[in-house]
């Protein structure tokens, strides 16, 4: 139960950064990808002080196997650049710029009522299933 309530309490938290950065603004992220046009840096200060938030919390990570709620720590180790990763990538930045949303701001955006951020969690759930539904496949095969 404590886990659950700290993966709660960090999604709100989590939820309100975003709201708060703008970063559920999708012509924020948009204007951040223009780099020829009317550039919006905003997006790279968010980008640094999460990076700043995340450094210490994975080195302390790497030290210990459980967390402070008792949970098992997991850090992939995997290094491999294959196709799968590259394919993934290229669909999860091109899915971004043309729509200005990536996952979290795209759940906070949809859970807000905004139509096309509902539009596009709807389109990520369906992605995600047809993804589990090919690998389920393969493993049959």
């Amino acid at each position: 139960m404590k886990t659950g309530l700290s993966a709660l309490l960090a999604g709100l938290i989590f939820g309100l950064g975003l709201l708060l950065s703008g970063m559920c603004d999708p012509s924020k992220v948009l204007g951040f990808l223009d780099l020829a046009g009317n550039w919006d840096p905003s997006l790279a200060f968010v980008m640094g002080g999460a990076i700043a938030v995340a450094t210490p919390a994975f080195a302390w990570a790497k030290r210990h196997q459980r967390s402070l709620l008792d949970a098992r720590i997991v850090i992939p180790t995997g290094t491999r650049i294959d196709g799968r990763l590259l394919l993934g990538s290229a669909a999860f930045g091109i899915g971004w710029g043309l729509a200005g949303f990536c996952p979290g701001p795209a759940l906070v955006s949809a859970a807000g009522g905004y139509g096309n951020a509902l539009i596009f969690a709807a389109a990520m759930a369906a992605g995600m299933l047809l993804y589990s539904l090919t690998q389920r496949r393969q493993k049959r095969v």
